[in-house]
């Protein structure tokens, strides 16, 4: 039992100090976390660096049997705390990334997360009811079989692993399933099939973004360029659809109703692929539809429309003004919010996932006044008169390194037509300064400018247009931020 409980020790020494390193690893990361948790944005890295240390003192603490009560006790009260604010997120229906190993393991609290702390909490638990005199065997017990402790160090190894091992499996279990599901979606025999999770918001084009330009046939044969379709400067929803899907043709009736409930606030407009012969004879229903036929999936791929049926709204400023609905319940629910919304402005519809995460579309820029690396004055009225698109920017980022060079070459290249630059970074000013970027780089550790724009990670952007307005939700990853200003990546 003595050496059981010093195995016990060393391996929750080794999962706090584990978490306590990889946290502090990653401030940024763990910064983000906590103001996902609701911790105020003034605290939230304080806090951070403060569980970091508090956790690795913790590590240490479990080392020596004079201090593993206290050790148990701490971290038991932490595996509480954790699983009291998972729960608490959970059922606010909201999903945090918990951060819990920093870069070396994330992911979106939920029954997972929750079930992993409470096996944590056991062993725990077990050392706290043991008490102060009965932590097991001392490191430096002289009696300590060194083979007998390899042994259980080995087995608790080996046992993690297997864990590891079959989480890895259920994950491509998963994806099985996921992929029979789209099978079935394809080969299902009429009926109505709701697969409103076969396309999540964050894997398709942010809000705000520029719908890519195309020029495609119609049925007939004439060639239809999405400037065409702009020019008439009305929204249009775009109902990605293929003549193989069986439940686009069961949408038929609703698309037609919905073409002539809509037709006086919107265009819709459906891409497919195939002959149209084929798609003649699945959609030609009793009214006319424009149907615009892509060589492959060009067009749903460059807008990550992944399945059919998928609809995306258009604003009548040619940006994408939804989040990919997929499926017929997710497409029904985006026609309805239209229509509830027909006789105002139409302006967005997000559903509150992936993308819309720190999301400030629509709001007014904040007031600030910034000096740039150079010296210059940047205020909330510079963004005046011209769109800007605003980068949020990091040194410790990778992908932003990656990203640098194409940055560099499109500030250079940008015409008085395209929209302004600005970063806002943080680190060393010489670094900054080899970029060799035309525009201004704003250096600001913490980020507090940036994140009433809206910032959420690095690298991000938003687009603000001539008026200080923020039109686009905020933008992650490279091809993210080019899709905000129509450039292909």
């Amino acid at each position: 039992m003595e050496v059981f409980l010093l195995i016990l020790r060393l391996a929750l020494a080794g999962i706090f100090g584990l978490a306590g390193v990889a946290k502090f690893l990653d401030l940024a990361g763990s910064e983000k976390a906590f103001k996902e948790f609701g911790v105020p944005a003034a605290i939230a890295k304080p806090s951070s660096i403060a569980l970091s240390v508090f956790e690795i003192a913790i590590a240490v603490l479990f080392l020596f049997t004079t201090t593993s009560w206290v050790a148990a006790v701490c971290a038991l009260f932490l595996l509480v705390l954790f699983i009291g604010q998972m729960i608490y997120q959970m059922a606010k229906g909201n999903a945090p990334d918990c951060h819990c190993f920093g870069q070396i393991h994330s992911e979106p609290v939920g029954k997972i997360s929750v079930i992993r702390n409470m096996v944590f909490a056991i062993p725990t638990a077990f050392l706290v009811i043991r008490g102060i005199g009965a932590q097991g065997m001392s490191l430096a017990d002289p009696s300590l079989d060194v083979m007998q402790l390899v042994f259980g160090i080995a087995s608790v190894a080996f046992f993690v692993t297997v864990l590891f091992h079959l989480k890895h499996i259920s994950e491509q279990q998963r994806q099985i399933m996921r992929r029979l599901e789209i099978i079935e979606l394809v080969a299902q025999e009429g009926g109505s099939v709701t697969r409103d999770e076969a396309g999540l918001p964050n894997e398709g084009l942010p809000i705000g973004a520029i719908f890519p330009d195309f020029q495609l046939p119609d049925l007939s044969g004439g060639v239809v360029a999405l400037d065409d379709l702009k020019a008439e400067r009305k929204p249009i929803l775009f109902l990605f659809v293929s003549p193989t899907c069986n439940p686009c043709k069961a949408l038929l009736p609703e698309f037609e109703q919905w073409q002539s409930d809509l037709n006086e606030v919107m265009k819709i407009v459906f891409l497919s692929n195939g002959s149209a012969e084929e798609n003649a004879g699945k959609f030609a229903g009793s009214a006319r539809k424009l149907i615009l036929l892509q060589n492959e999936r060009e067009v749903a791929d460059a807008v990550k429309a992944q399945w059919t049926p998928t609809a995306i709204l258009l604003d009548a400023n040619g940006r994408i003004a939804s989040h990919v609905a997929a499926g017929d319940g997710a497409i029904r629910e985006l026609v309805e919010n239209i229509k509830q919304n027909s006789k105002e402005k139409i302006t967005y519809f997000t559903n509150h996932n992936g993308h819309s995460h720190g999301s400030k579309l629509g709001e007014t820029i904040p007031q600030f006044s910034l000096a740039d690396i150079h010296g210059n004055q940047i205020s909330s009225d510079s963004f005046r008169g011209r769109e800007t698109l605003v980068t949020f920017w990091s040194l410790t980022c990778p992908f932003c390194r990656e990203m640098i060079a194409e940055l560099r070459d499109w500030d250079v290249a940008k015409g008085e037509n395209d929209p302004a630059l600005v970063v806002f970074s943080e680190g060393n000013i010489d670094e900054h300064k080899d970029f060799g970027l035309k525009s201004p780089i704003i250096l600001e550790e913490g980020f507090a400018t940036a994140e009433k724009f809206g910032m959420y990670g690095t690298p991000s952007a938003v687009l603000v247009n001539e008026q200080g307005t923020i039109i686009s939700e905020t933008a992650g990853g490279a091809s993210g931020i080019w899709a905000l200003v129509g450039k292909k990546k």
